[in-house]
């Protein structure tokens, strides 16, 4: 199978170029949830029908189901891809042994009621990293940390982590289970889809589809990031009620790929499918990345979170977390999330007589953190990136003792937070953490030192 490098979009788009980058700009379709139509080969989409009894240069028709056909049709998901050859020119399946990407709640082991947090993963190569020192891509290097819910019920999701240095050259991933939102830390990611190709750089994110085929391949040898396997109802924006019209993640921010096909690979190809918590494996002598046209509103995104738009108080108090969600994922409980994806960007601080950082609390939904890059206000030491973090339902937490002292004395002069990016994977379903996450090494054992120092200051008067 021929490297990425070698499908080549053509159709029209906007044009976008990773930071710093010198590698050639891919080119990319606006807009959330938006009716795309796209074709690699001028003529290749047929006009006025979906399925004519010959399709445009002998190409063949394939649907491709994001939601149940009577679904609302503001919900319904779907798009038509225009392929060389369809999906059914296949082999036979065989089970595929990849011990630590687990999922759902039967995937995890019982656990204390503790706030958890772990050390920055390792790197491939890095004494930690293991086995991984010799070489591993995308599929092999998932792991999961903690999960929750069931796949076949189609609800909770997992919190996994990647830590890479070897292209998926021959192979590919379709996750039946759930749709994967991936968070670059370390490292950017070239995305081959049946759809087209994505550059996704750290601060930026990718949502991949259920049943989208897709590789991930480094753009400088290693990478290392955190994904959210998303079993429940597919992510969407949130709704803004009285923020209005406008504000936070906006729709036009989020791009979709243009059509490309690889003209020159004949195959073969390994391709991995993730179903029912279980991962398989076939052989087939067609590469699936071979639609040369496709049109409608299921494709693989990205999106870059220096485009958020953040709300916050300019007067009094530390507003709910809620205001910093990207995507929802919602469940048949109103205003309760299957998994909220929220994250801590830039930002002015101007309350006055105000504890600035996160309270002390406990909440009945679950949280899973991670850190892209700088500090985090409530942790500023030991919360490092490249780390994550675990606090379930109801489990108290909040600053540590530093944290604290410093924002009880410190002049309440307008004040930005620059210079860092975290995320949370906040859930209705409790997390159960992976026998890897607990026996693996990053886990700090140590964390809930960092509130040791909070004294009773009680004064009576």
């Amino acid at each position: 199978m021929n490297a990425p490098e070698t499908i080549t979009p053509t159709a029209a788009s906007t044009a976008a170029l990773p930071p710093g980058s010198d590698r050639p700009a891919l080119r990319y379709q606006s807009g959330f949830g938006n009716q795309f139509e796209t074709e690699a080969v001028p003529g290749a989409l047929p006009k006025g029908r979906n399925s004519p009894q010959r399709a445009p240069l002998d190409l063949y028709p394939e649907l491709l189901s994001g939601s149940a056909f009577t679904a609302p049709r503001v919900e319904n998901r779907r798009t038509w891809l225009y392929r060389r050859q369809p999906s059914v020119v296949t082999g036979a399946f065989h089970a595929y042994e990849q011990p630590f990407w687990t999922s759902g709640a039967a995937g995890g082991v019982a656990a204390p009621p503790d706030p958890l947090r772990w050390h920055p993963f390792p790197m491939p190569g890095e004494a930690a990293a293991g086995a991984s020192a010799q070489g591993v891509d995308f599929v092999d290097s998932i792991k999961t940390l903690v999960s929750n819910g069931d796949p076949d019920a189609q609800t909770g999701m997992a919190a996994l982590i990647y830590a890479f240095n070897r292209p998926m050259t021959g192979r590919a991933l379709m996750n039946a289970d759930g749709e994967m939102l991936i968070v670059p830390q370390q490292g950017g990611l070239r995305l081959v889809t049946e759809m087209g190709l994505l550059d996704v750089v750290p601060g930026e994110i990718a949502l991949i589809p259920r049943g989208v085929t897709f590789r991930v391949d480094a753009h400088d040898g290693a990478a290392r990031g955190y994904i959210c396997e998303n079993y429940g109802a597919a992510f969407r924006l949130p709704e803004l009620g009285p923020i209005g019209s406008n504000g936070l993640a906006n729709p036009r921010d989020f791009l979709a790929p243009v059509a490309a096909h690889d003209a020159h690979a004949d195959g073969p190809c390994e391709v991995i499918r993730k179903t029912g918590g279980a991962l398989w494996r076939n052989q087939q002598s067609v590469t699936p990345f071979n639609v040369v046209a496709w049109h409608g509103n299921l494709t693989p995104l990205k999106y870059d979170t220096a485009h958020f738009m953040t709300i916050g108080s300019i007067s009094f108090d530390h507003p709910d977390p809620s205001i910093f969600t990207v995507l929802t994922s919602p469940t048949d409980t109103h205003g309760t999330a299957n998994c909220d994806f929220v994250i801590f960007p830039p930002r002015w601080l101007v309350q006055e007589d105000t504890f600035r950082p996160p309270w002390y609390h406990r909440n009945v939904m679950s949280e899973f953190m991670g850190l892209i890059h700088g500090q985090y206000d409530a942790k500023p030491e030991g919360f490092r990136p490249g780390g994550a973090s675990l606090h379930n339902c109801l489990v108290p937490h909040g600053p540590d003792a530093d944290a604290f002292e410093a924002a009880s004395t410190r002049a309440l002069t307008p004040q930005k937070l620059d210079h860092t990016l975290a995320f949370m994977f906040e859930s209705r379903w409790r997390f159960r953490p992976s026998a890897w996450a607990l026996q693996g090494g990053s886990l700090d054992t140590n964390y809930a030192a960092c509130w040791s120092g909070l004294k009773d200051n009680f004064k009576a008067t």
